[in-house]
Order: C-alpha cells, then sequence, then structure tokens
C-alpha cells in the first residue's frame, strides 16, 4: 500500500488548506476535514479524467493508498481550541506551558524545538491515556 504525505495548515482567514509533499494532489475548506475531503475528490476526479481521456496518472491512484497528513502545532491548538474541545488552560495542564505562550503559539508564533516537544509529549501522554481506557473496552 502506497502512503502519500500531506501538509495541513490553516489560513490567516480561517480556513484550511492540505497539499501533498510529493505528489501535485491539494484541497482546502472550511474545516480540517472539509479540506482532506476535497483533496481526496480532487484525486479521485484526477484519475477519472486522465481515464476517460487516455493520460497517464500516477498508479497508486488505482490501488489502495493511505494519506499520512501532518498537522503543524499551530493549527493543531487552533483547530481544538476553536472547537472548544480544548481549552488553553488544559493544554498547559497537559504540557507545562503557561497559558500565555499557548496563546502565542495559537496565533501563530513557531515555538522552539524544546517548547514543541513538551507539547508533542504532553498530547502523546494524552493518546497513550485514551488509547489505555479504550484498550479495556
Amino acid at each position: 500500500m502506497t502512503t502519500i504525505e500531506a501538509i495541513i495548515e490553516r489560513a490567516k482567514d480561517g480556513t484550511y488548506t492540505v497539499y501533498c509533499v510529493n505528489e501535485i494532489f491539494s484541497g482546502a475548506g472550511e474545516t480540517l476535514e472539509q479540506a482532506q475531503k476535497d483533496m481526496q475528490r480532487q484525486m479521485e476526479f484526477y484519475r477519472e479524467t486522465a481515464r476517460a481521456e487516455g493520460f497517464k496518472y500516477p498508479a497508486f491512484l488505482d490501488g489502495e493508498y493511505t494519506v499520512n497528513y501532518q498537522l503543524d502545532m499551530s493549527s493543531l491548538l487552533r483547530y481544538y481550541v476553536d472547537a472548544g474541545i480544548f481549552s488553553l488552560a488544559g493544554i498547559a495542564k497537559m504540557t507545562g506551558i503557561n497559558q500565555k505562550q499557548l496563546w502565542s503559539y495559537l496565533n501563530g508564533t513557531k515555538p522552539r524545538k524544546a517548547q514543541a516537544q513538551r507539547m508533542e509529549n504532553g498530547f502523546r501522554n494524552l493518546m497513550a491515556d485514551l488509547n489505555a481506557v479504550f484498550a479495556t473496552v
């Protein structure tokens, strides 16, 4: 199975874009999910059009493939805070980074490598806790 790498970014207007790292496909939408679906539709449209017109297209489009999405930290924070799933206070407790600093990351300041690692560790710990709960179900 082929794995396609894609980057998801949040634009200043609040919309999301997704684009493949080594392929020509992209998508956009009001939400992260809409952007992902839009890119998937673009990939299907490309394949169908190429077939109908007799053009060459990437072989992986005929088989099974997965898309590995990467979301930058600012976009991740904005997505979950805007959705009301997490608060800055909750993320601060989870990561050990104060709310003021998280707010700056939420609004586009790129965290230093050590801070990004602290946030990643906090989210990974949350995932481990959730996986432990659902492993017993």
